[in-house]
């Protein structure tokens, strides 16, 4: 582990708490007192996008050796600012073992190889899941914070989540329809994290109503039969691409052109503080809905 002088943490500390104070009080949490561990504390390098967002929420900056090439595209990631100061790494395990970090953070779905690796070379690898609910997001703040100790700082976070997904209502069957049309008609229904953010918000998802659990493909027909009110798609990239096609097809300019279509956005991807922001803004073009499309 690094250590530094005892100004040093402290100063570092307090920036940190100082990123965390702004993030609750722009959610709207209530505040506490989050003490400051004057411990040495782990050194941690992250080779994933939702594991960088953690520890940038919850990590003292001295912490912080490195975070993915992801952490500095706005694209993916909402904490390009706050990700800024630090080095980035593209995942490979030469550059993170060069690094010298005490514990690897990882995703489900990060290389095998490469942790089979790190691991073999004596380094300690975390690997978290991806939350596929709303309500699984305060228990992974919890994780992270006990990897980082910085367990009372996670709490906080945590706590202030759960008061606001409390408070968060569900749809009835009168509720509007919204549909996710990705490119190549993908899809999105139960048991994922952004059909939560939709029916959190006061939608109906299209896709589950269908029978879609997991990930899908919803047709060009099926939208225009079952006629949604709104649509959830990704902006386009630079450059051409025939898989985004689809998602613009001309049958579905008027969702455009009245303010129904919805761009999901690097805040949708993992579950963190900014999820709630997410549900904010789809629960402000549900109540633009107004009228309300008839539903079919």
């Amino acid at each position: 582990m690094r250590s530094d002088t005892a100004g040093e943490r402290g100063n570092s500390a307090s920036r940190s708490a100082l990123v965390l104070r702004r993030i609750l009080l722009t959610l709207g949490f209530t505040l506490a007192p989050v003490p400051i561990l004057a411990d040495s504390l782990p050194t941690v390098v992250s080779m994933n996008l939702c594991t960088d967002q953690l520890t940038l929420l919850l990590a003292d900056p001295e912490q912080i050796l490195s975070l993915t090439d992801l952490a500095s595209d706005p694209r993916s990631s909402p904490m390009v600012e706050e990700a800024a100061p630090y080095p980035s790494n593209s995942g490979g395990a030469e550059e993170i073992f060069a690094l010298a970090p005490d514990v690897v953070l990882a995703g489900s779905y990060s290389d095998g190889a490469t942790l089979g690796m790190l691991r073999r070379l004596g380094l300690r690898v975390e690997q978290l899941p991806i939350p596929t609910a709303l309500d699984e997001i305060p228990g992974q703040i919890r994780a992270m914070g006990e990897i980082l100790q910085q367990e009372a700082r996670a709490e906080a976070l945590a706590s202030g989540i759960e008061d606001r997904l409390a408070a968060l209502g569900t749809p009835t069957p009168d509720s509007p329809v919204a549909a996710f049309f990705y490119p190549n008609g993908y899809s999105l229904g139960d048991g994922t994290l952004s059909h939560d953010i939709v029916t959190a918000a006061g939608f109906r998802n299209l896709a589950q109503t269908l029978g879609m659990t997991g990930g899908g493909r919803l047709s060009l027909e099926e939208i225009v039969i079952h006629a949604p009110d709104v649509l959830i798609a990704s902006p386009r990239y630079p450059g051409h691409s025939r898989s985004e096609e689809l998602s613009f097809h001309p049958v579905l300019s008027d969702y455009a052109a009245e303010d129904r279509l919805i761009f999901s956005t690097a805040e949708w991807t993992c579950g963190t503080p900014y999820t709630l922001r997410a549900i904010d803004a789809v629960a402000a073009a549900r109540a633009g809905l107004n009228p309300l499309a008839p539903l079919p």
